[in-house]
């Protein structure tokens, strides 16, 4: 087996961690009052962002732990092409995750603050529990993202750490 790198194996557990309970919190999210004699649940499905962003979690959650499967078992990372893929896949995940959590806390705070001309009620006013979580969730995704970011930084280091400093696009001589 091949040891791994504790710098890019930590960033990529607690980014596992994060975006899975970032997802059951949205997942399992919801909250039942009765209004006008009416019962009223409130889920993530009401809120399509909501919808799309924890699906997202759980693909980049999944995704992360490949990296991880594949680096446990030393399959990547042995050829430039390699840390290429996984440089370019590291990016495109930081830039899915970041779009879907500022959409999704877009809309959450439409549904905050409401909105008159779409005829949008406060729904936080009624269902606080439920505001609290998705609020708490937003806020883990964003802690996700900036793990991401750093771990970005990981795989850019180790794929251009390849390349010679005075020849452009040149392996170092070995």
């Amino acid at each position: 087996m091949v040891r791994l790198r504790e710098t890019e194996v930590v960033p990529r557990l607690c980014i596992v961690f994060l975006l899975l309970l970032t997802s059951v919190l949205i997942g399992l999210d919801s909250q039942t009052k009765e209004i006008a004699y009416m019962h009223k649940k409130v889920t993530f499905r009401y809120l399509f962002a909501l919808e799309v962003e924890l699906y997202i979690d759980v693909v980049v959650a999944v995704y992360n732990m490949v990296q991880l499967g594949l680096g446990w078992y030393g399959v990547a990372q042995k050829t430039s092409n390699s840390k290429w893929l996984s440089y370019i896949l590291d990016q495109t995940a930081v830039y899915v995750v970041f779009s879907g959590a500022s959409a999704a806390a877009q809309h959450s705070l439409l549904v905050v603050t409401g909105s008159r001309e779409l005829q949008w009620m406060k729904w936080c006013y009624k269902f606080t529990r439920f505001c609290f979580q998705i609020g708490s969730a937003i806020i883990l995704n964003y802690i996700a993202v900036v793990l991401m970011v750093i771990l970005s930084f990981l795989s850019a280091f180790n794929l251009f750490r390849l390349y010679s400093p005075k020849r452009y696009f040149q392996f170092k001589s070995s």
